[in-house]
């Protein structure tokens, strides 16, 4: 029988501060395990919340990011779950958005970092330059972060034909003035992203996972996409809480990721 493995998408609100991220991270990773999943994803620089210029977030501290690592590690380990943590890291002292990778006995996997970057973050993240596939028992995982999963297909290509079951994508999306507020996944009035998403799966076969801050009238929500590109499960706009979702590694062969051939 093939495997199924249970994850959980932390679909949590913007924290108040960097101390509060790290609360609310400890807090998901012991409910994600007491919920029977294996894995439990963060959004896009969860710790210590992501650098957009309408959020007031403290100037990167590296000695806060390295103690609040270690205590989600913990958390992790108590938990037995693996964690992929959106943060941030410095390098060279500037911000490069990423994910970190803790296993379930609290050992770091490593980092992916954001490699394609938005043109708005120009100003504030570095871009990062290598791509990485992470284990967990039996599932293999990919991590794209926001913009590259949504606009860039070779992201999550690479992962796909590297042998990843789901690739994870934490992202920060939230309304902007009067916009639209949907109510229902890829509806034909919502904006492009969630149907780009439902294309990343079933392009690849593979299952993709993104996670959102939970926040009022977001334009995207929590979601994880079969490797045929349906539906599989998604968060309630704007609803605070852990989405849960069985994905059966069998089907995610990513056939058609390593049919492909670059013209």
């Amino acid at each position: 029988m093939p495997d199924v493995v249970r994850i959980a998408l932390a679909n949590l609100r913007f924290p108040d501060s960097p101390a509060a991220s790290v609360e609310l991270a400890t807090s998901a990773v012991g409910a994600a395990s007491h919920g029977g999943a294996q894995i439990v994803c963060f959004p896009e620089c969860f710790v210590p919340g992501y650098r957009n210029p309408g959020r007031a977030v403290p100037p990167p501290d590296a000695a806060f990011l390295r103690a609040a690592w270690a205590t989600v590690a913990e958390a992790a380990s108590q938990a037995a779950i693996t964690v992929v943590l959106g943060t941030e890291r410095l390098i060279d002292g500037h911000p490069v958005a990423s994910s970190l990778v803790i296993g379930p006995d609290g050992a770091v996997a490593g980092f992916q970092d954001k490699v394609q970057i938005d043109p708005s973050e120009e100003e504030i993240y570095l871009p990062g330059t290598e791509r990485r596939l992470f284990q967990a028992g039996p599932i293999r995982f990919g991590v794209v972060i926001c913009h590259e999963g949504w606009r860039y297909p070779e992201t999550v290509r690479w992962a796909a034909r590297q042998g990843a079951h789901v690739v994870f994508h934490p992202q920060f999306h939230e309304a902007e003035g009067d916009s639209y507020r949907p109510t229902q996944f890829a509806d034909p009035a919502n904006t492009f992203h969630e149907k780009a998403l439902l294309c990343r799966a079933a392009e690849n076969t593979c299952y993709f996972a993104t996670v959102n801050y939970a926040s009022a009238g977001s334009p995207t929500t929590s979601a994880v996409i079969n490797p045929d590109g349906t539906l599989l499960a998604y968060q309630p706009y704007g609803k605070e809480g852990l989405l849960m979702a069985d994905v059966d590694l069998g089907k995610a062969t990513g056939l058609l990721a390593k049919r492909y051939k670059p013209i």
